[in-house]
């Protein structure tokens, strides 16, 4: 049985950098990038546990195996320095949204494997919104637009193109959940 909730011990962000490592773009072949996505910032345990501290993270957890099996990164805009790949997105958000309009950075999705096809990435997203709204209306994250798998799955669930910009040789897509 797989259950969402909020990250509430090291090891859910121990496994939660588990699972990233076995899915970052330069640790899979250019197939399973196309059929599969990838996901592009590797993340420290440092990083996660201060995100953490500020809004714990949406996660899915295989119960019979207390195993996280998927994740949603929730990512202040107060940590719009600490990555950088990141910083040029927090530069376009202030280009596309009203002074003062409240926000939470998506700071990375990804499922297991095992998992995907499953719902497990839209149930992510139904327990990130009602978890923070109404404090947090607006989810925003960015998508490399190689990564058509994941496009396409952040469209199904109602995701809406802010703007697409170049940063580092990347070309992102900027989106929004309201």
């Amino acid at each position: 049985m797989v259950i969402y909730k909020r990250t509430s011990i090291e090891d859910e962000l121990l496994q939660i950098l588990e699972l990233q490592k076995r899915n970052l773009s330069e640790s899979l072949s250019r197939q399973e990038k196309y059929t599969e996505g990838f996901v592009t910032v590797s993340h420290s345990l440092d990083q996660l546990r201060k995100m953490h501290q500020v809004c714990p993270h949406i996660i899915a957890k295989d119960k019979d195996k207390d195993k996280v099996i998927g994740y949603a990164l929730c990512m202040h805009p107060r940590f719009a320095e600490i990555i950088a790949v990141l910083r040029p997105m927090f530069q376009e958000i202030k280009t596309v949204l009203s002074e003062g309009e409240k926000y939470m950075v998506m700071g990375q999705i990804c499922i297991d494997k095992a998992y995907r096809k499953k719902g497990v990435f839209r149930k992510l997203y139904q327990t990130m919104k009602s978890t923070l709204f109404p404090d947090y209306p607006t989810i925003i994250t960015e998508v490399d637009t190689e990564n058509q798998r994941s496009l396409e799955a952040h469209y199904a669930v109602g995701f809406k193109d802010l703007k697409k910009y170049r940063s580092v040789d990347q070309e992102w897509q900027l989106i929004l959940l309201k």
